[in-house]
């Protein structure tokens, strides 16, 4: 699975709005600021994340962007899809819309069960859980496994 710099600056700029203070807007500029995020960019995945019901904007002198729901009611998933789409894809197309014949009749399970891992672990973190610093046990459990650090 690749992470792309397009899912990883949303999820970013969720994480620094779930850290503002409780319904206090930060500018676009603030944002980009705090976590090295190209601004026009920034703009484009902002508007993504409110058109997806994450994120509300508000004008003014006071306004900004800040989160839709509690932080702990939005998962890390919920952010990647709303600016990606589905978590897992095979050349754009949903696991179970595939088909495989032969000797790789085996790969769609596969795909299946790389899908549902993701899901488990991304669904399963919610932007408090980062901000806080307090990701579930499975997760840090995960981590901790030394090869999970070293790139084969």
């Amino acid at each position: 699975m690749r992470i792309s710099a397009k899912a990883d600056y949303a999820v970013r700029a969720a994480l620094q709005l779930a850290a503002a203070r409780e319904g206090e807007p930060l500018t676009a500029e603030a944002v980009a600021e705090a976590q090295q995020i190209p601004h026009k960019f920034l703009e484009a995945i902002l508007n993504d994340l409110r058109r997806g019901g994450l994120v509300l904007s508000q004008r003014g002198a006071n306004g900004g962007y800040r989160l839709a729901k509690t932080p702990d009611s939005i998962s890390i998933a919920d952010v990647i899809r709303t600016v990606e789409g589905p978590l897992v894809s095979v050349q754009g197309v949903r696991p179970p819309d595939l088909s495989y014949t032969g000797p790789a009749e085996s790969l769609l399970p596969l795909w299946i069960a790389l899908r549902a891992g993701v899901r488990r672990i991304l669904e399963g973190v919610t932007l408090h859980d980062v901000v806080s610093g307090r990701l579930p046990a499975d997760v840090v459990a995960l981590a901790d496994t030394p090869a999970a650090w070293v790139n084969p």
